[in-house]
């Protein structure tokens, strides 16, 4: 019973890139922990649970409707064709209803974490959906794709404290740069593409070369609010050991990717950024707790 239930749920876990939520939600631990300070007698693991549970529902939400919103566009680039959508495995109907279910069971968790979460669940809600449909109207899709993951530590934040501060904001500042930045790099790949189907990105915009360099520049940006952060947080030496390893990983997926050559995109998108976030958010919890 359970092998069926999971080979039933594999499609779905396939179409939202469930291994993905890696990106985000080291800073949503972050934020939690940031809340907590270093009293790890107060760590509360029911909220931290129902954060946890927010940060999936709302990320499956949010690609299960980018695959909605994207059908037609993927049955058309050879790259994404074998999607779960174009290719028949998942219905439309099905997907769609599987974001209304996330999007609901979402907007319920935060029922169960304090009222300001659930009166601004809504707004993140419009903002991760709502990036699905930019991608034809304007080529600040990567800029609006960077809002709503850097959502996770001021989110997360909120739901313990009930109250917005600045070092929580400076994170997720280092989320939208981050992000926006590495989004730019996974859009190459599709510039000729987007290009011929009037899609806005920019890479379509500006170029490859151009496209690159704002991406640098927006790492760069990133580099220097994770400095900040550590001077406005009072920082440790394992969140500096962290920092670094975060910054050398963020510029080392740039020697990987070239204007002319993008056959190790996907190692720099996928792998590069999963390990920089994941090692930055071990180390700089260790460093709040200890």
């Amino acid at each position: 019973m359970l092998r069926k239930s999971l080979q039933s749920a594999n499609p779905y876990l396939s179409m939202v890139k469930f291994s993905h939520t890696i990106f985000a939600m080291p800073f949503a631990l972050i934020g939690f922990f940031l809340a907590i300070g270093s009293n790890p007698e107060d760590i509360n693991l029911k909220l931290l649970g129902l954060i946890i549970l927010c940060m999936v529902f709302a990320r499956n939400a949010a690609m299960a409707f980018n695959r909605f919103a994207d059908k037609e566009i993927d049955l058309k680039n050879p790259r994404t064709s074998i999607r779960e959508i174009p290719a028949g495995i998942i219905k439309p109907r099905s997907a769609l209803l599987f974001t209304i279910i996330n999007a609901l069971l979402f907007m319920v968790t935060t029922w169960f974490i304090n009222p300001l979460t659930f009166k601004l669940s809504p707004v993140a809600l419009f903002v991760v959906l709502g990036y699905s449909l930019t991608k034809k109207y304007t080529a600040l899709c990567h800029f609006i794709l960077g809002v709503g993951l850097a959502l996770a530590p001021i989110g997360a934040f909120i739901s313990v404290t009930g109250k917005f501060e600045l070092l929580p904001l400076i994170y997720s500042m280092v989320v939208f740069t981050w992000v926006s930045g590495f989004d730019i790099i996974y859009a190459l790949q599709d510039q000729e593409f987007d290009r011929d189907e009037k899609l806005k990105s920019i890479p379509v915009l500006i170029g490859k070369r151009k496209a690159l360099t704002l991406s640098t520049i927006l790492h760069l940006l990133t580099a220097l609010l994770v400095i900040l952060a550590g001077i406005k947080g009072s920082q440790g030496s394992l969140y500096w050991i962290g920092a670094l390893l975060f910054i050398s990983l963020l510029f080392y997926q740039h020697l990987l990717v070239k204007h002319d050559d993008l056959s190790k995109v996907n190692l720099a998108f996928f792998t590069t950024n999963g390990i920089a976030s994941v090692l930055f958010a071990l180390f700089t919890i260790m460093d709040l707790l200890f």
